[in-house]
């Protein structure tokens, strides 16, 4: 791109937007880099809390499902190679998923780190991944787990009814409807979303514990693992990752 069109670019930029981004730019560049690695089951919080990270402290948030759909609509080479993978219906190689995390990486708003969500799932991933940040003298600063019970999580899930019209959601503890089973509003039924009873839930866990206790044994054993107490309230848990990440 030529500075000439730069410039254009940036005079129809209003005024609070530069400054707010030199400001951010400022802010971000007293920093230090972090390469963090977000591991949680379903409900444990990771969503809430990834954003306050990611702001907090200038990082990039790579969720590998998006970059893989982005890359794929974008048809970079990675993404043609992707999407030839899923149209056999082939699960996308782990280098593949690796080299798309790669050019993620390159892009601005990655300069002082990256957040990654959904990613490694299996030791080997964890390996290849490793072997990629080692090529650039780079290496995952922390693993946050996001421990939870899993009794914790499926009274925090299996409690939630909605009502799907409104998409009104009540907890049977912790935000009951005024008569059981009943919206407020309308009196008509809650139903409960399929996802969130006990028998998928119970699935979902186990196959999350399964995945990713190796993954989690693997760092552990770099000393990069902190383990949060995610049953704690959202502000806690926050503070917990501040304490962690200064």
């Amino acid at each position: 791109m030529s500075n000439s069109s730069s410039s254009v670019d940036l005079e129809n930029v209003d005024s609070v937007s530069l400054m707010t981004e030199l400001l951010r730019r400022m802010k971000c560049s007293t920093k230090s880099d972090k390469r963090l690695i977000l591991i949680g089951p379903p409900g444990s919080g990771k969503g809430t809390q990834s954003p306050i990270i990611k702001d907090e402290y200038c990082l990039c948030h790579l969720a590998t499902g998006d970059m893989l759909r982005a890359a794929v609509a974008a048809k970079t080479p990675l993404g043609v190679k992707a999407k030839e993978a899923m149209d056999r219906g082939d699960l996308v190689s782990d280098d593949l998923v690796v080299g798309i995390i790669d050019e993620a990486m390159k892009k601005p708003s990655c300069q002082k780190g990256f957040i990654l969500d959904g990613f490694p799932r299996t030791v080997v991933q964890a390996e290849k991944l490793d072997e990629m940040l080692g090529k650039q003298g780079a290496k995952i600063d922390k693993v946050l787990n996001f421990a939870i019970d899993d009794s914790i999580l499926e009274e925090r899930i299996t409690g939630r009814w909605i009502h799907p019209s409104s998409g009104r959601s009540y907890h049977t503890k912790f935000a009951p409807p005024k008569v059981p089973g009943v919206d407020d509003v309308t009196g008509e039924p809650l139903i409960q979303r399929k996802d969130d009873t006990a028998e998928v839930l119970k699935s979902r866990l186990e196959s999350f514990h399964r995945q990713t206790k190796p993954v989690i044994d693997y760092y552990g054993k770099k000393g990069a693992v902190a383990a949060l107490h995610a049953e704690k309230s959202p502000k806690d848990v926050t503070s917990e990752v501040q304490k962690v990440l200064s």
